[in-house]
């Protein structure tokens, strides 16, 4: 929940150093500005998007706000520990004994320990459809890797679309605070007559549409569009981690030597060491 505190964070340090300058909070409300700017932004994002971004972007913020998927080292342990058991028994009984494993993995003895993989549908896609054309036998390691690059760079390009439509909100606001601050100027010049007190009440109203816009901007909407980006760099990992070993497997290396070069390529934060990685292949090897 490091998004709600991050938020609290700002509020309280924004609102708590204007209370200690002697400022008067009653002057900062102003739901009429929060409607224009805030109205203006949905609206942009509408109007600047299409259907496929808008529900990936909803889809995408319930989940920044919980408890999201964590890809910590025990993951890229069980990761690692399944790729060795496929690429071993395809070592021993040949590649095409795999065959039955991956046209159904939900019922494969071998993936059956891995509870955590197999709830992951499109990882679990990814892995089956690469081993179901390295099984094939009709595709060379070049052809096989130059693919599976594609399909990331894919993967990439629609998984950070969320965090370029906020982005991009998230530019537009401090402008659409000054339009709110411009009307808030034009209806205080348009009360002139009015005695130089109430004047300054209106004036300050206004400059209130500025103060909101860059709040919103850069303490809360561009926020979320870098914490997207940084999600989508953590989950491709596992996709490279895949890639790398089956890559390795395919170049001849054994399983055991396939399963270190997935193990190398992963952030140092996740990555088992060398000693937890052969001791935990050589448990998956005594089971």
């Amino acid at each position: 929940m490091l998004v709600i505190v991050g938020y609290l964070v700002v509020l309280g340090s924004v609102f708590g150093g204007y209370a200690l300058m002697g400022g008067h909070f009653g002057v900062l409300f102003q739901p009429l500005e929060v409607l224009i700017i805030g109205g203006a932004a949905v609206g942009a994002f509408v109007a600047g998007n299409d259907g496929k971004t808008i529900r990936a972007t909803m889809k995408q913020l319930p989940k920044l706000l919980g408890n999201s998927k964590k890809h910590d080292k025990a993951l890229y342990m069980e990761l690692l520990a399944l790729l060795y058991v496929l690429l071993s028994k395809g070592r021993k009984e040949g590649m095409m004994a795999l065959e039955s494993d991956i046209d159904d993995p939900q019922n494969s003895p071998i993936f059956a320990p891995y509870p955590v993989i197999l709830k992951d549908e499109r990882v679990l896609e990814f892995m089956t459809d690469y081993l179901r054309l390295i099984v094939s036998g009709n595709t060379d390691a070049h052809e096989i890797g130059e693919l599976m690059e594609h399909e990331l760079e894919t993967y990439k390009h629609e998984a950070e679309v969320p965090a370029h439509s906020l982005m991009r909100v998230g530019d537009a606001l401090p402008a659409l605070g000054i339009v709110a601050a411009v009307l808030g100027v034009v209806h205080a010049l348009a009360s002139a007559d009015l005695p130089p007190a109430e004047m300054g009440q209106l004036i300050a109203h206004a400059m209130v549409g500025t103060f909101l816009g860059i709040l919103m901007a850069y303490g809360f909407v561009s926020p979320l569009a870098t914490l997207i980006e940084h999600k989508v760099v953590e989950s491709l990992k596992v996709y490279q981690c895949i890639k790398v070993t089956l890559m390795a497997s395919l170049n001849g290396y054994a399983p055991q030597l396939a399963v270190e070069f997935g193990r190398k390529i992963l952030c140092s934060t996740e990555r088992p060491s060398f000693t937890e990685l052969d001791e935990h292949v050589r448990d998956v090897k005594s089971r």
